[in-house]
């Protein structure tokens, strides 16, 4: 008898290349089946008469066919099958195209309902290549509530409706139901058979809003339930005690006054250092918000308890950067800080290693230098880590190993909606920097077409005449046959620039270089010995460069506005004002082109990451795949947002009953997580 996790194989139907079809769609088991869920459904249900049609809309009709159906051929050679059909109310002419078969289906006489998109011209009604059932007998595509999949080559809307029929039957009594009975009734949720049933095949609206509703409770309160469970045994660690730890003295010795943002996620973090427990804070904000000195206040409160705290960053570029500012900032109060790259020669690397190990400094910063054999710390307590995404829970976890009771911070300056922050981030608290400091640059953005190139040329002069540098962010590194003519490419670009700019310094930086050609090419820009950086992404996380006053982003609408915004926060980092060119074509991405407009309006990075999730759904939001958060198949985490907190809540309440669900009403959520969660959550 077949289980959920019974291959598809076992269905009538597939053979061995429609499963190999069905799994480009993710589909391999009867689970995986029934969990494809529809992406829209249009109504069917509805019959208008044909007088009732109205120019361009979608409707079923009931008629008769009366004339003969008749072929002929278009202009363009293809055979062609017209008929018209009659109803009380007018006339419908009906064309198919290819179809010839037809003409022994559609007899006179026959009644016949027509579901397609009426045209009207001259008061004349037409349809082509309408869907059609009998009058008489079962419905088929009209008729009822007709849903839509996303498909694949090979896999047919009809192939996917029959094979999810056929899994639905057979399974009966054991589609997946993880919710326990008592959160089934205190939330008014449907049973999962009726669920299942109507999120394929809705009898009606009302149906289709239940079952919705179910699924997405269900899907959201699993990860809901795991991802609190992840929490409650982290709690449980006992992290080093950090007495006493105020910030006011340390906010006294600075040339600035700190935003209430950065003040209150200070406060968050040492309150989490001096609780006992182990802190595990996430620290987001946006691009120039000031996280280095949140980090800062941290590393100083465990410097004055006698601890030492490390600072890792994804290249050695950056590692520069944070370690020159930690140390404009610490070293005016005693606290010593040390550098661990891999460019360092063997005697700095000694020195520095000695210094961590017999406790002589606070703070290393460094690459994944720190993690290597041989780095050894007196008194590790606190781990810091920029830019979260760039590195995995393993290298954290190697560089919390160096101590005990270690507290960890990261730092993300991608902004994400808190929804979103809350599912990827389950197993951290988060922190947001939602200010930015006084006298930190709006970058003038302005999305552009072709059409403006010689124009953005001479700007680019203009910039670099003033003393400026210049950013160009192109989608490929070299032209392949997998990009289309039209797509930038760095080592391209780069040369086509120095033709058109002979007199400027241009050189081009991408992914494919080796890690010292990159730090040379992007030491050279920092130190201001190149007028224009051609580069791919790989300056989205990148070195502070406060004389870079233009970004330009080729090919503009193959990224994200989240990675656009990130790019654009390279440049308005100094005192100059500064200015972001999106280039895209409107006429060939007339929809990409409004989307980009949202950057014009706004700098907004948590707005900008919202607008990003509403259009490119939680699957794509920064690779949330990465972080080990199970791919939602029904649930919208922006616009589920009261169905989550609802969830949540039902998830915690669960929790503080039964921590380990080992309640047998339980089990199959327990299972259910294991499940889901089976490769852990990052």
């Amino acid at each position: 008898m077949a289980d959920l996790n019974s291959n598809v194989r076992g269905l009538g139907g597939v053979g061995q290349q429609r499963a190999k079809a069905l799994e480009k769609l993710g589909i391999r088991t009867l689970r995986d089946l029934i969990s494809h869920f529809p992406r829209r459904y249009e109504d069917r249900t509805k019959t208008l008469p044909i007088a009732q049609l109205k120019d361009g809309q979608s409707a079923c009709v009931e008629a008769l066919v009366a004339s003969e159906p008749m072929l002929s051929r278009s202009t363009q050679g293809r055979q062609l099958l017209k008929l018209s059909a009659v109803d009380e109310t007018g006339t419908l002419s009906i064309t198919f195209f290819g179809q010839t078969y037809l003409k022994s289906v559609l007899r006179p006489g026959k009644s016949f309902v027509f579901f397609g998109k009426a045209s009207i011209l001259g008061g004349r009604r037409s349809m082509t290549n309408p869907l059609f059932d009998p009058s008489e007998g079962e419905r088929v595509v009209t008729g009822r509530i007709v849903q839509f999949y996303h498909l694949t080559q090979g896999i047919t809307s009809k192939v996917l409706t029959g094979l999810v029929r056929q899994a639905l039957d057979g399974l009966a009594l054991q589609l997946p139901d993880a919710l326990p009975p008592e959160v089934t009734e205190r939330h008014k949720l449907c049973q999962a058979d009726f669920a299942y049933e109507n999120i394929h095949f809705p009898a009606d609206y009302i149906s289709l809003a239940l079952a919705q509703r179910r699924l997405i409770f269900e899907e959201l309160f699993v990860l809901a339930a795991a991802l609190t469970q992840m929490k409650h045994s982290r709690v449980k660690k006992s992290g080093t005690l950090i007495h006493n730890a105020t910030p006011e003295d340390f906010y006294a010795a600075l040339p600035f006054e700190p935003t209430g943002a950065q003040k209150r996620a200070v406060k968050e973090a040492l309150a989490d250092m001096a609780s006992g427990g182990a802190m595990n804070r996430l620290l987001q904000g946006d691009v120039g918000s000031g996280k280095t000195l949140v980090a800062a206040a941290a590393v100083r409160s465990v410097a004055r308890a006698g601890y030492q705290a490390a600072f890792m960053a994804p290249t050695e570029i950056l590692a520069n950067q944070h370690f020159a500012t930690l140390s404009e900032l610490l070293t005016p109060l005693g606290i010593v800080v040390v550098k661990l790259t891999g460019s360092m020669t063997a005697k700095q690397k000694a020195e520095a290693k000695r210094a961590l190990a017999e406790g002589l400094a606070a703070l290393a910063v460094g690459t994944h230098a720190l993690i290597s054999q041989g780095v050894e710390f007196d008194a590790l307590a606190l781990v810091i880590t920029d830019e979260q995404h760039r590195f995995g829970v393993a290298q954290r976890a190697a560089l919390s190993a160096k101590g005990a009771g270690v507290h960890t911070l990261v730092m993300s300056a991608t902004p994400i909606p808190r929804t979103l922050a809350l599912m990827i981030y389950g197993d951290l608290d988060v922190s947001i920097l939602d200010e930015l400091p006084p006298g930190r640059q709006k970058v003038d953005t302005f999305v552009v077409g072709e059409a403006v190139r010689a124009r953005l040329n001479g700007f680019i002069k203009k910039q670099v005449a003033e003393g400026r540098q210049v950013f160009v962010v192109c989608p490929a590194i070299e032209e392949n046959e997998e990009n289309p003519q039209d797509i930038k490419t760095a080592v391209a670009h780069a040369g086509q620039l120095k033709r058109v700019l002979p007199e400027l310094k241009i050189e081009s930086l991408h992914g494919k270089m080796k890690a010292a050609e990159k730090d040379a090419v992007m030491l050279a820009f920092a130190e201001g010995k190149l007028d224009v950086l051609v580069s791919t992404t790989v300056v989205e996380v990148g070195v502070d460069v406060p004389n870079a006053s233009l970004m330009v982003v080729e090919n503009a609408e193959r990224f994200g506005l989240s990675q656009l915004h990130q790019l654009r926060g390279r440049v308005g980092r100094g005192e100059h004002k500064s200015y972001c060119i999106l280039l895209t074509d409107r006429s060939e991405y007339p929809d990409a082109y409004e989307r980009l407009k949202v950057l014009e309006k706004t700098n907004d990075g948590f707005k900008i990451s919202e607008e990003d999730l509403r259009l490119r759904g939680p699957g794509d939001f920064f690779g949330s795949r990465q972080h080990g958060l199970p791919e939602l198949r029904i649930a919208d985490l922006l616009t589920d947002v009261g169905l989550l907190k609802e969830a949540q809540e039902a998830a915690i309440k669960l929790l503080e009953s039964d921590p380990s669900l080992e309640r047998p009403e339980n089990a199959a959520l327990k299972r259910e997580i294991g499940r889901v969660f089976e490769n852990g959550v990052s």
